[in-house]
């Protein structure tokens, strides 16, 4: 890979990073299960926390672009310690309360849509563009795979002897991310002088005239619906329907983490073999699969365990797919503006997705939260069959090339 050193210590940025959010995202559902288990109120953490993606995205994507980007991560990690040092303090001096946990929900998804996109634009630059599949499918794994597998079930055990305590490790990791950033090399930021509102309208214009990447967006948007509503709901079904406690919610959470570790070895040679087409029509069509298995069978955690094995395998090979086109198919000066844009327009339904989650759990019955979400990635998945076709790829690499050849003349 090109940039060797800069592609090292970029993984030793995202595992302190992810190492950071992991700890205090898998303890935040669990304090709030400890405060109220009514779904609307738990829902409520999930979609306050959710809402800085539809907030700040488009702005974010405006401050990637103008700023040296490993700043950008390092700002992102600055913010985390902030909020991993208040929810310490308010654990550990038995001041937790839903609008506490709110807060630091938000604040940390708000360091997210920062570093989240920082790290997506600044992968191109550190390697070569054949082996951005790869390395996506590394940084991907490393967020949710090797790390959170660690993480969740030690999350558990360090709520049981203090609620603070999960904070405190966090805190420590993300001083780690934000140094380990600070001292990372990349290109400084082109001069610019549009105005903030007219770059964000560029990437926005660029994103939804590609009609490829508009078509992805539409389908990660209906599954982030989805998966919202489910993961909101995800600790109320593993402790009231699946009967298992704190340890063994963090369990279950690393179960999704072996999906992606697994995945992760193969998912280069599944794209080179089936291509970007065929190999996001797949990972799509399996979300619609899962959400009906976990509706449907019997309260067996093994079982369950097993589907979420599979969901993260499968949702990895999606991920780095949709993540990759996105950077093969963006001239860098507008990557940041276009990553961050998917993410206001795919994610901005996210709360709503959680919001939805509680309503249908509270008036109807947990499992029919999943039911709902299988009908949702069934749209996503008709979308995604009839848009993201191999001419479709086709199509945009000669429209890509045709841009790039004008603009260099």
């Amino acid at each position: 890979m090109a940039g060797t050193g800069r592609w090292v210590r970029m993984q030793a940025v995202a595992v302190s990073g992810s190492a950071c959010e992991g700890l205090l995202l898998a303890a935040l559902p669990l304090l709030a299960v400890s405060i109220t288990t009514d779904p609307r109120q738990v829902s409520l953490v999930n979609v306050v926390g959710q809402a800085p993606w539809l907030l700040f995205s488009l702005l974010a994507g405006v401050v990637i672009d103008r700023f040296r980007r490993t700043t950008v991560l390092a700002w992102a990690y600055a913010v985390q310690v902030a909020a991993a040092l208040a929810l310490a303090v308010s654990g550990s001096a038995g001041l937790l309360s839903l609008p506490v946990l709110m807060t630091v929900a938000f604040v940390i998804t708000s360091a997210q849509v920062l570093g989240d996109g920082a790290s997506g634009a600044l992968v191109p630059e550190i390697v070569a563009p054949e082996k951005l599949a790869s390395a996506n499918a590394r940084l991907q794994v490393i967020d949710r795979g090797v790390v959170q597998f660690i993480v969740p079930p030690v999350t558990g055990l360090l709520l049981s002897l203090g609620a603070g305590l999960p904070a405190w490790l966090a805190g420590a990791f993300a001083v780690a991310a934000f140094v380990l950033a600070r001292g990372m090399r990349s290109a400084p930021a082109p001069v610019s002088g549009v105005h903030p509102l007219r770059g964000i309208g560029a990437g926005l214009r660029y994103l939804v005239g590609t009609p490829l990447l508009r078509s992805v967006t539409i389908s990660v948007a209906l599954g982030s619906f989805a998966a919202s509503a489910s993961n909101a709901m995800f600790v109320l079904y593993a402790t009231q329907v699946l009967h298992v406690g704190a340890v063994g919610y963090g369990v279950l959470l690393a179960c999704m983490a072996v999906g992606w570790v697994v995945s992760s070895f193969v998912v280069q040679r599944v794209v080179e073999r089936l291509g970007y087409s065929w190999s996001m029509r797949f990972g799509q069509a399996a979300n619609v699969v899962v959400m009906v298995l976990i509706a449907v069978l019997p309260p067996w955690p093994v079982a369950i365990g097993l589907v979420l094995v599979f969901l993260t395998a499968t949702v990895l090979v999606w991920n780095v797919c949709s993540q990759s086109v996105r950077q093969r198919f963006t001239p860098p000066a507008l990557l940041g503006r276009v990553l961050t844009s998917h993410r206001a327009l795919a994610w901005g339904l996210t709360p709503l997705g959680a919001l939805a989650g509680g309503f249908v759990a509270a008036h109807w019955t947990l499992r029919g939260v999943w039911v709902m979400a299988a009908f949702v990635q069934f749209a996503a998945t008709a979308a995604v069959w009839r848009a993201v076709s191999p001419a479709s790829f086709r199509e945009t690499e000669l429209a890509v090339a045709q841009l790039t050849d004008t603009a260099t003349r």
